[in-house]
């Protein structure tokens, strides 16, 4: 029994990854949260013929918008309640000439699901999509530490469709846009602009030297791979932001975690924005290799039955992509002392 729990489920993220949850044949309940059109979406899904059980829930009211007295202002709660894993994608949406850091608004609301899965299922695998992903994260890592629940193994920043854009984006650079699911680029940083590194001379298959001794494609690809979010929130034209494409990579990472944790699969890997504390003798390792002791970066992660069984370190990189680590490491210090930083004003 598998209970998945999606936080801003009626977003233009969260009704389509509620949806790819529901069609997971791992997940046995699927709980879904968000401040307005819930239940709805909930009853939606819940005519689909899979495993997976459905309730919608708002901030004051419990299971499918019934109103209790008890459960005035529990809604949060009761929709956590027991999770195994909680994905979490609620927040304000990108528009056009916004950054991710522009959404430093949704610290605000992760600050308050922070607390209601620290009473609520304090040992849930938390993955986070809410931008700016670089401070949200350590938001949550802050309130869970001052509740007393801070698990680092437990906490994930969903970077997984950096890697979707990277495979997509070299597939095509290459002349192989029909097999852009082969290329696998690890992905390392942060998750906004210049702090998204693909490591591209990792890649497997290898791309040609062609393309990676030739400056103006290789800038232009690595560029692509970094402010591909922007293409989207253009192209929609103030309608939205990456939200099919974000809801599959949120689906893949979230189907990774469970196969590992509760199908006990392993070998398992794929990169997340994590608290380096996870993996104490690894962390040195990062922090060598970057040359600063941050402590969230993305790495590829081996995932495991508690969450994070092995942070893997960066590995070797060419002159490039050295140089863009510095960029991306100068870039996401800032972005971690705001999370780090942040006091929510209001509480649950």
């Amino acid at each position: 029994m598998v209970k998945a729990v999606v936080a801003g489920a009626a977003g233009g993220i969260g009704q389509p990854l509620s949806l790819l949850l529901k069609l997971n044949p791992i997940v046995t309940e699927l709980s879904l949260y968000d401040v307005v059109n819930a239940p709805g979406v909930a009853a939606d899904l819940s005519h689909i013929p899979t495993p997976a059980q459905v309730s919608g829930f708002l901030p004051n009211t419990g299971s499918q918008g019934h109103k209790g007295p008890e459960e005035e202002k529990r809604g949060a709660v009761n929709a956590l309640k027991g999770a195994d894993i909680v994905v979490i994608p609620a927040g304000v949406p990108r528009k056009p000439g916004m950054t991710r850091d522009d959404l430093f608004i949704n610290a605000g609301i992760c600050a308050t699901l922070a607390e209601s899965i620290a009473e609520a299922c304090p040992k849930a695998f938390i993955l986070v999509i809410s931008n700016p992903v670089n401070s949200t994260v350590p938001v949550f890592a802050e309130v869970l530490k001052k509740k007393g629940v801070f698990d680092p193994k437990r906490l994930f920043g969903v970077t997984t469709l950096d890697c979707l854009r990277a495979s997509t984006f070299v597939a095509s650079v290459v002349g192989e846009p029909t097999e852009a699911s082969k290329y696998v680029i690890p992905v390392v940083g942060g998750h906004a602009g210049h702090t998204i590194l693909p490591l591209l001379s990792q890649a497997k298959p290898s791309i040609p030297s062609s393309v990676l001794k030739d400056k103006s494609k290789r800038d232009a690809l690595v560029h692509r791979i970094q402010f591909g979010g922007d293409e989207v929130v253009e192209a929609k034209a103030g309608t939205g932001s990456a939200t099919l494409s974000m809801a599959q990579a949120g689906a893949e990472f979230a189907d990774k975690v469970m196969r590992a944790a509760f199908k006990g699969e392993t070998g398992l890997v794929a990169p997340s924005y994590v608290n380096l504390e996870a993996d104490p003798s690894a962390a040195k390792t990062i922090q060598q290799e970057i040359g600063k002791d941050l402590a969230y970066f993305s790495v590829n992660v081996e995932l495991g039955k508690e969450g994070i069984a092995k942070l893997n370190p960066v590995g070797k990189i060419d002159e490039t992509e050295t140089a863009l680590l510095k960029k991306a490491v100068e870039d996401l210090e800032p972005s971690i002392n705001k999370g780090v930083g942040f006091s929510p004003a209001s509480k649950l």
